[in-house]
Order: C-alpha cells, then sequence, then structure tokens
C-alpha cells in the first residue's frame, strides 16, 4: 500500500472544502423547492433525535449508514424516489454538519444536485417550518 505524501486533514478542513462545493439551502428555500415539487428532503437523523424532536412532513427518511444505496438512481436497493442522477436532493441531519458530507458522498455518486439544509433540522424547526411528532 502506498503512502501519501499529502497531510492529513482535520474535520473542520474537510467540511470547509465540501461546503465549497455544494449550494447549501436555508430552511426556507428548502421548504419551497419541496412543497413544489423541486426537491426532495432526506432525513438522515438516528432514530432517537427523530422520536424526540419529530419529522419533517414529507420527507424521506434514511439512516445515514444506508443513505448511498437508498438514493443511487441505479443501485438495486434504491428508494422509489432515487428516479435520476438529476434529483435534488436536500439532506437534512440534526444541525447541518453530518449533512454536508453525506451530500458530497451523493455527488461522488454522480447527483450532481445533492446538497443541504444549513442548520438542519433545529434550523428548520426554528424557522416554524412544519414538523410531525
Amino acid at each position: 500500500m502506498a503512502v501519501s505524501a499529502e497531510r492529513p486533514v482535520g474535520i473542520d478542513e474537510l467540511l470547509e472544502r465540501v461546503r465549497s462545493d455544494l449550494d447549501r439551502v436555508e430552511a426556507a428555500d428548502a421548504y419551497d423547492a419541496a412543497q413544489a415539487g423541486e426537491a426532495l428532503l432526506v432525513d438522515i437523523r438516528y432514530a432517537a433525535l427523530r422520536d424526540r424532536d419529530g419529522l419533517i412532513p414529507g420527507a424521506l427518511v434514511v439512516e445515514r449508514n444506508e443513505l448511498e444505496w437508498r438514493l443511487d438512481p441505479q443501485g438495486s436497493h434504491r428508494a422509489p424516489e432515487a428516479t435520476s442522477h438529476d434529483l435534488r436532493v436536500v439532506v437534512v441531519c440534526n444541525e447541518g454538519y453530518a449533512s454536508s458530507l453525506a451530500a458530497a458522498s451523493l455527488r461522488q455518486l454522480g447527483l450532481r444536485r445533492a446538497t443541504d439544509l444549513v442548520g438542519g433540522f433545529q434550523a428548520w424547526r426554528a424557522s416554524g417550518l412544519p414538523v410531525m411528532s
């Protein structure tokens, strides 16, 4: 195995790099896009957070460890909503950190319009947008 001469990248730098390639969206814009059928909201929060804080109505819930398999339009385990590489996916985590990394991973699969929600579910709720218990 070859050893890389590149210096290690810390998570803060990685997050900054990843986000520079994303067209991140604010909660109100994500809501509008979802309502217009122009974006699929994908909630990757773990069950305890969903149980505690509620759900975004209409969002597809996919555990983070299944995300790539469920959203790959060519995958054998894809969700019915994963119809095309042109699908605009807005990934939602709790506070908008893990979702940035998840959106970058989806982009590596060819989902070129994948992005994430600035501030995550907490920003959604703080904006007064709909939440189901």
